[in-house]
């Protein structure tokens, strides 16, 4: 570069960085910009060896970065000094060591947690990607700031990916639309949202985004004159009432327009609401609703109103926080037509989102609940933050879209909860104890399956009993990650708790076979019974699925010394890797069907060749059998809503570690109190669910069958044993 391109450059850095402060939505102290000047300055340092693949200089990207912060997001100057820092430790010499000594702790935070991962351990099962995303949302329970920053890092490198080339372009608008997208949703930055949704259809799908692009722009004259219509229509009503509003059209995005030509199948120009009309007022804070109200009045005196089609987020903010009312109402033209009331308050806390909460609390102490509540719902679903990253993110994702429906308490009080949820979802939202101790449920008064899908407006209550223990078919009901990974928990601890009973009768067990306990031991009886870990040994113990004639068994193959010796001579023996991993591992090699969990003969999909352990449906094909199909198979939606009582639930289990159900037959003399006998025995042996009882009684002498749901033929036997003691029963048979 030549001299004279240099000091252009510099000019135009200076520029952009007094335009920076120019435009932040905060006011900024002298001490504020300070900071900022630091930040500036040492960013400045750090990359002024680097450009960007357009052949700018690098530092454009970290001011504009800060830009978005200060100005559309509107967040404070610590948000700006480490937007500008946000890529020193990752691309260049300083450490976050540096950071912390030049900025301080929060700033170096701030900048570690949007630092990418560069080097993982190489491990085939891990996604380098989904460990950066869950890297990334996990700062959250540190400072929510990270999660803004990384959106406005990301909406600045959709707004200039055109230098790069085409599969990076389609891998960036892909991963945005994945998971940016929904978090500025969340977040309750609606329009960055939107225009990260529009920027990642120019790169995904071309064509429709040009086309969609060259037709909006086509109508907007037309559309600017429907609006000028309506205005005409309201705006002396509102005038004779003093209100201070302003009426504006506001376009539907591009991607939205391309969902729907897709969801209804019609083409641009068949649908109807490719715009909505805005009107945004003044008034004071206690009179905001009343207002929003009075106008809605003022627009359905001179429209008709859809009434199915009415939203009222006043009343209730959405958890984003999110306040406006939403009416549907027949325009000029005979077109409908959505209208959105908000106050100017209401408005900017639809498009600043985070920010605009802080600048409209009242008193420095007073807590803001919606802000509250929806940073507690993000952290809800990050509970659950081990295991497989792919997962975690696929999890989390879907928390975030979730649309809302609104329930009440027994005493009243409303509960926001994602759509679809059971009423175990309900139960863990209100207490982690609550949820594990859940025994059944009332909606609306009437005794309902904790399986059942809760609408908005039901009044839930939950029975709780100390006695219930939270089990597998849990997971089946609950829909929210908080749900989940409380239930995964607790299945997990109630797991080791079995593993530690199961080594106490392993031990007891060996010893009556005259079997040293020992390490080597334990690792030749996880090899022997094909298990990963000595955990998976001690649980299996300890649910009776390996049993005295098992372990009979091994011990017969060690006992011929002979060959023992020539073997442990010639080869060291070997240790299963991980046997001391302080986890049960699942062996998914059993495919069940239905309700009852039946074992049914079926095929594989060939169109998405599904493996054991992936969420799958059994479809029933008219010669074929059942065939099993991935849920995510290109062909399920279809199947699902052309052939939808064809489908049946089902699932991969580990057949060491699944319950099954058995029918009991008794036969015996008739004697008062004795069904409650057997019930008591039966509920007194916790391994033992029962599902099923019927009693028949003729001249004295009863009839009766128990369907149970135990988890291996040991229990079963002791409890058959065990029912043949009570007085009065003949006979004990399994049908």
């Amino acid at each position: 570069m030549t001299e004279e391109q240099i000091s252009k450059e510099n000019k135009k850095i200076a520029r952009e960085y007094k335009e920076l402060l120019r435009i932040s939505y905060r006011a900024l102290t002298d001490e504020d910009k300070v900071l900022i000047r630091k930040a500036f300055e040492v960013a400045v340092d750090a990359h002024k060896e680097q450009r960007r693949k357009s052949g700018e200089a690098y530092i454009f990207h970290p001011i504009e970065v800060a830009k978005i912060v200060a100005s559309e997001i509107g967040l404070d100057a610590t948000s700006i000094a480490a937007a500008l820092l946000h890529d020193v430790v990752e691309d260049t010499v300083f450490t976050l060591q540096d950071m912390e000594d030049m900025f301080g702790k929060v700033v170096a935070k701030i900048v570690e947690g949007l630092t990418k991962i560069s080097d993982l351990e190489h491990d085939k099962d891990v996604s380098l990607q989904a460990e950066n995303f869950r890297k990334m949302l996990l700062t959250l329970n540190d400072d929510i700031r990270v999660i803004i920053i990384k959106i406005a890092d990301r909406l600045h490198n959709m707004q200039t990916m055109d230098s790069m080339r085409e599969d990076k372009q389609v891998k960036i608008a892909s991963e945005t639309l994945y998971i940016y997208a929904p978090l500025a949703h969340r977040i309750g930055l609606y329009n960055i949202k939107t225009e990260l949704e529009d920027l990642s259809l120019k790169y995904t799908e071309p064509e429709m985004y040009k086309d969609i692009l060259t037709k909006i722009k086509d109508s907007k004259e037309e559309q600017d004159l429907y609006i000028k219509d309506f205005s005409k229509v309201i705006s002396d009503t509102l005038d004779k009432e003093n209100i201070d509003y302003d009426i504006k059209g506001r376009p539907k995005s591009i991607y939205s327009i391309r969902k729907k030509i897709l969801k209804q199948n019609v083409s641009f120009d068949e649908i109807y609401d490719k715009f909505a009309i805005r009107i945004i007022y003044k008034g004071k804070p206690e009179e905001e609703k009343f207002l929003a109200w009075k106008i809605y009045s003022i627009v359905t005196d001179h429209f008709r109103p859809n009434p199915i089609r009415l939203r009222d987020w006043i009343s209730s903010p959405k958890t984003t926080g999110y306040e406006a009312l939403h009416i549907t109402v027949m325009g000029p033209k005979g077109r409908w037509v959505e209208v959105q009331i908000r106050s100017e308050r209401m408005n900017e806390i639809a498009e600043k989102g985070y920010a605009a909460h802080y600048k409209y609390k009242h008193g420095a102490k007073q807590e803001d609940e919606n802000l509250e509540q929806w940073l507690n719902k993000l952290q809800e679903a990050l509970e659950n933050s081990e295991g497989n990253a792919v997962d975690f993110v696929k999890e989390f994702k879907l928390n975030l879209y979730s649309k809302e429906i609104f329930v009440f308490t027994p005493k009243g009080d409303l509960k926001s909860l994602p759509k679809g949820s059971s009423p175990l979802d309900f139960a863990f939202s209100i207490h982690t104890e609550v949820g594990l101790k859940t025994r059944g449920a009332k909606v609306n008064g009437k005794l309902v399956p904790l399986s059942h899908t809760l609408k908005s407006g039901d009044q839930v209550e939950i029975i709780t009993s100390e006695n219930t223990k939270p089990n597998n078919n849990w997971l089946d009901y609950a829909t929210t990650a908080r749900a989940k990974s409380k239930i995964k928990n607790a299945l997990k601890d109630e797991h080791k708790d079995l593993a530690e009973d199961g080594k106490a009768i392993l031990q007891r067990k060996l010893r009556s076979l005259k079997v040293p306990y020992s390490p080597q031991t334990i690792n030749e009886l996880v090899k022997f019974f094909k298990l990963k870990t000595s955990l998976d040994l001690f649980y299996r113990v300890g649910i009776g699925t390996i049993d005295n004639i098992a372990l009979k068994e091994y011990n017969a193959s060690r006992s011929n010394a002979l060959v023992s010796f020539f073997k442990s001579k010639m080869r060291k023996p070997s240790v299963p890797e991980g046997v001391n991993k302080e986890e049960i591992t699942t062996n998914y090699d059993l495919l069940v069907f239905g309700k009852e969990e039946d074992k049914l003969e079926y095929k594989l999909a060939n169109c998405c060749n599904p493996i054991p352990g992936d969420s799958v449906f059994g479809f029933v094909t008219v010669n074929d059998g059942i065939n099993v199909h991935k849920k995510e198979c290109p062909n399920a939606i279809q199947l699902q809503s052309n052939y939808a009582y064809r489908i049946m639930t089902a699932k991969w289990v580990d057949s060491t570690q699944q319950e099954f159900r058995a029918i009991i037959k008794l036969t015996g003399l008739d004697d008062l109190g004795l069904v409650s006998q057997i019930t008591k025995e039966i509920s007194n042996n916790l391994n033992v669910d029962m599902r099923n009882i019927s009693f028949d009684s003729h001249d004295s002498v009863f009839q009766g069958k128990i369907t149970v749901i135990v988890k291996n033929k040991t229990i079963l036997k002791k409890l058959m044993t065990r029912l043949k003691k009570i007085n009065g029963i003949d006979k004990v048979t399994r049908e």
